[in-house]
């Protein structure tokens, strides 16, 4: 056998093992991990397979280097820190920033056992009034720094903020010891988690913003520099 004929039927075999499955995507690609590197460090983000639209959406985004240069442009201490925006790749200085993005939205993808605790990445999306069925923004995302909470807060959100619904034994033990966002649990769509870098979370979480009336954008730029799938260790 030539090396030509070897060549093409080793690269036949290659591809036939980890076939397409749309919007560039390759099955191997559902069980890689996300590497983002920022100006504050590096964060290993890695994405359910309990929300497939969100978790499909996002690995298209990173292969396409969407996120490269993005700022976390909206950030607030001990709640989240939120990035996706294409428009502020080159925004200038106090430029509010938050509506960018793709054309398209995401249908919500609730599920019960992805909950708000400190470290996970959910969907940004519009508010209520024109969005009811809460889906997501094609590319906004914020990750979660929160608080930890006492029993007392966790009754008063379940009261105040999730008009009486109740938050289960276990998220509520987690959100007392993490810490985390409960009142947005069940508005909207978690999709993954940090499993390497929440110390990042932190220092982004922490940088001095423009407050409510700027968009609450850093004073000084927190770039992502890259994010790229990486094998799962």
């Amino acid at each position: 056998m030539n090396k030509s004929i070897a060549t093409i039927l080793f690269v036949c075999f290659i591809t036939s093992c980890n076939p397409k499955i749309g919007d560039g995507l390759r099955k191997k690609d559902l069980t890689k991990d996300v590497e983002m590197v920022t100006d504050k460090g590096t964060m290993i983000i890695r994405l359910s397979d309990q929300t497939p639209l969100h978790r499909n959406n996002f690995l298209k985004l990173v292969k396409t280097h969407y996120y490269d240069s993005v700022l976390f442009h909206r950030v607030i201490n001990h709640f989240m820190i939120q990035a996706g925006d294409p428009n502020s790749k080159h925004a200038g200085s106090g430029q509010m920033l938050g509506d960018g993005g793709p054309s398209y939205t995401i249908p919500a993808e609730f599920n019960t056992a992805l909950f708000h605790k400190k470290g996970v990445i959910a969907a940004a999306r519009e508010g209520d009034a024109v969005n009811p069925k809460k889906a997501s923004s094609g590319s906004q995302f914020y990750i979660v720094q929160g608080r930890i909470f006492t029993d007392a807060g966790l009754d008063s959100v379940e009261t105040y903020r999730l008009q009486g619904k109740k938050l289960p034994m276990d998220h509520r033990t987690v959100y007392k010891t993490l810490g985390g966002t409960p009142h947005l649990d069940g508005g909207y769509t978690v999709f993954g988690e940090v499993v390497s870098g929440l110390n990042i979370v932190d220092s982004i979480a922490q940088v001095p913003t423009s407050g409510r009336a700027g968009g609450d954008r850093p004073l000084k730029d927190v770039r992502i520099f890259s994010a790229r799938l990486i094998k799962r260790s």
